[in-house]
């Protein structure tokens, strides 16, 4: 029995997760060092994919946990991941 289309869905979704993790690891590695950094917007799309990746990176990174434009755009941007995230498993898991 092969994968199912929630289970493909899943696995994206934590690749998604890992990459915007790492995405924050380099950045935080480039602030710490002083070298050019990842620009915000890339930051919020990688958390737009990979949300919960994005949220723990800031957080057991200590990333960009003081600007506030930042972290309020992030805090937007993994909401509506997590609502889109739901309504992909809603639908697949309705579906035959």
């Amino acid at each position: 029995m092969g994968l199912g289309r929630i289970d493909l869905f899943l696995i994206v979704l934590a690749l998604a997760n890992a990459n915007a993790f790492l995405r924050f690891w380099i950045d935080k590695r480039a602030a710490v060092a002083g070298v050019r950094r990842t620009p915000e917007r890339v930051l919020l799309w990688a958390a737009m994919f990979g949300g919960f990746g994005a949220w723990l990176g800031q957080h057991l990174l200590r990333h960009k946990t003081h600007k506030a434009p930042f972290r309020t755009r992030l805090g937007m941007v993994i909401r509506l991941h997590l609502v889109v995230v739901a309504a992909i498993v809603w639908v697949l898991l309705r579906s035959p």
